[in-house]
């Protein structure tokens, strides 16, 4: 009799056990898919700045002011040349702007389209001009690079200005609160990558 009761018992036990056995073996495999979970996201395509720079859908500055004072003085993306060194630069699309006006221009945006003139593809970009100020009378070059520090801005290095081998037009806005936006256009000749010495 007390063969049996002590039977019964350990089969119990050995259910029991079992039952446990499976729950924790359950459990870890939970714990262990959403520790893995995050790694499994892509981290690649982010740039300097910390992100992405995507194309977007659309113009999304709106400013319909006539009041002049922002001038786009100069704007180049070949034989890039530092305006105050008057060293060669890397390719890249740099402009500079010029406050004409008796008031000190920030918070500005730039919104710039680049069409492929021999497959008419077109993507635009835009990107607030974060800690740019211009003193009246006073100028400033800016760049979209891969570059830091004040005036660089990032850019997306498989644009069509960076990967196409055809022309393309880049048509740039600058927008400054209470003035007309400044534009202008520059072009990137047929081919791709820099030639020497340029």
């Amino acid at each position: 009799m007390n063969i049996k009761r002590l039977g019964g018992v350990v089969a119990i036990a050995v259910v029991a056990l079992g039952a446990l056995a499976i729950a924790g073996c359950g459990g870890q495999q939970a714990s262990a898919s959403s520790n893995t979970a995050p790694s499994a996201a892509p981290s690649a395509a982010a740039s300097p700045a910390g992100g992405p720079v995507l194309p977007v859908a659309s113009d999304p500055i709106v400013n319909t002011s006539t009041k002049p004072g922002l001038e786009i003085t100069g704007i180049m993306v070949e034989n890039n040349v530092d305006p105050v060194t008057k060293e060669d630069l890397g390719d890249r699309l740099q402009m500079t702007l010029v406050n004409t006006s008796s008031s000190t221009l920030s918070d500005l945006e730039a919104y710039y389209n680049m069409t492929d003139s021999t497959t008419n593809k077109s993507e635009g970009y835009y990107q607030k001009l974060t800690g740019l100020t211009i003193a009246p009378g006073a100028s400033q070059t800016i760049y979209f690079d891969t570059d830091s520090g004040p005036g660089h801005y990032p850019e997306n290095v498989y644009s069509l200005y960076r990967t196409s081998p055809n022309e393309v037009v880049i048509d740039v806005k600058v927008s400054a609160p209470g003035f007309a936006p400044a534009t202008a256009q520059v072009k990137k000749a047929v081919g791709t990558g820099e030639k020497a010495g340029e």
